[in-house]
C-alpha cells in the first residue's frame, strides 16, 4: 500500500511542559494497564487476559477513528515492517502477561525497561549506530541492575523473570521497528495495525485456553479499562512527542517505575526490598546513559 511522505514535514509547535504532562498521564496509564493485567491473570489464563485487551482496544478504534480517518487507518509505506512491528509487540504483552503473573509489579517493570539498553545493542546492526563506551556502560549498568533485582534469595520467580526478559527484549526489537518505520508511517496507522493484529492473533487462540468462565461485572469492567488503558496511553505518550523533543521525553519514561510501585503498593501491598530499589535505580540509570549517548549523537 502506497502512501507517498510529505516532501515538506510539518514545524511542530514546542511546549515542553505539556509534552512532560501527556507523557506522565500515559505513563500512568500503562501502569493501570498493567496493574489490571496483574489482578486478571490471578482470575483468567494469559492468553485470554491479552486477548480482551487487544479486542477491546481494536473495537474502540475502529469506532472512535474509524469514521474520521478511514482508509489512513490501514494506508501503509512497508506493510511488511508495519506487521512484523504489530507481531512483536503481541509477543511483548504475552511475556509481560506471563510475568505479572508470577512477579510483583514493579519488579516485572523495572526488567522490561531493560529495552532502551537492548536497543544500544541492536543499534549497530540495524540501524547503523556506533555503540560507543557510553552504549556499552549502558548494556552492563542494565544487567547489573537486573542481576541485584534476580539474586538468590530475593524470592522472585525465576521463570517469571526469563518472562521479564523476554518482554524486555520483544519491547526492544518493537522500539527498533518503531524507530524504522518512523519517517514513512502515520503514528495512528502504526498503533490500528497493533491493536488489529493482536486482536487476529489471541482471537484465534482464544477458543483454546477459554475455560468456559464467565467474568463477573467487575471483572467485564476491567476487561475493557485494560484496553481502554492501553490505547489511550499510547495516544498520549505519541501526542506528548508533537510539544517535546525526544531528547527530553526519553529519561521521564522511567517515571513509569514510579507509578508502578506505587500501585503495586497500593493495589497489592507489595514493596520492593532495599535491593531491589537499588536494582530498579540500577537499571533506569542504564537507560538515562542511553538517553545521554543519543543526545550527544544528535549534537
Amino acid at each position: 500500500m502506497n502512501d507517498p511522505v510529505p516532501s515538506q514535514p510539518t514545524a511542530l509547535p514546542t511546549n515542553v511542559l505539556k509534552g512532560f504532562l501527556l507523557a506522565a498521564a500515559g505513563l500512568l496509564l500503562f501502569a493501570c494497564m498493567d496493574s489490571t493485567t496483574k489482578y486478571l491473570t490471578a482470575h483468567f489464563n494469559v492468553p485470554t487476559v491479552v486477548a480482551m485487551r487487544y479486542i477491546v482496544h481494536c473495537a474502540l478504534m475502529l469506532v472512535i477513528l474509524a469514521p474520521r480517518h478511514s482508509s489512513k487507518l490501514i494506508t501503509t509505506n512497508r506493510t511488511s515492517l508495519v506487521i512484523l512491528r504489530a507481531v512483536v509487540l503481541t509477543m511483548a504483552s504475552l511475556f509481560i502477561g506471563l510475568a505479572l503473573q508470577r512477579m510483583p509489579l514493579a519488579e516485572t517493570t523495572a526488567i522490561n525497561f531493560l529495552a532502551p539498553t537492548l536497543i544500544a545493542l541492536f543499534a549497530g546492526s540495524i540501524l547503523g549506530e556506533q555503540i560507543g563506551g557510553l552504549g556499552w556502560a549502558a548494556v552492563i549498568t542494565g544487567f547489573i541492575g537486573v542481576l541485584v533485582i534476580a539474586r538468590p534469595g530475593s524470592g522472585l520467580d525465576m521463570l517469571g523473570i526469563v518472562f521479564a526478559l523476554g518482554a524486555a527484549a520483544a519491547n526492544a526489537a518493537y522500539q527498533v521497528l518503531s524507530r524504522l518505520l518512523a519517517s514513512t508511517e502515520r503514528a495512528i496507522t502504526l498503533l490500528f495495525y497493533t491493536a488489529l493484529i493482536g486482536t487476529i492473533v489471541f482471537g484465534l487462540a482464544l477458543p483454546w485456553f477459554w475455560e468456559n468462565k464467565t467474568p463477573g461485572t467487575t471483572e467485564i469492567i476491567l476487561f475493557i479499562s485494560m484496553g481502554t488503558f492501553g490505547g489511550l496511553g499510547h495516544y498520549l505518550f505519541t501526542l506528548a512527542y508533537r510539544y517535546a523533543p525526544a531528547s527530553v521525553l526519553a529519561p521521564m519514561t522511567y517515571l513509569q517505575l514510579l507509578w508502578a510501585g506505587l500501585l503495586g503498593w497500593i493495589i497489592f501491598d507489595s514493596t520492593p526490598d532495599a535491593w531491589g530499589i537499588t536494582g530498579m535505580v540500577i537499571i533506569a540509570v542504564s537507560g538515562l546513559l542511553v538517553a545521554l549517548k543519543s543526545r550527544l549523537n544528535n549534537n
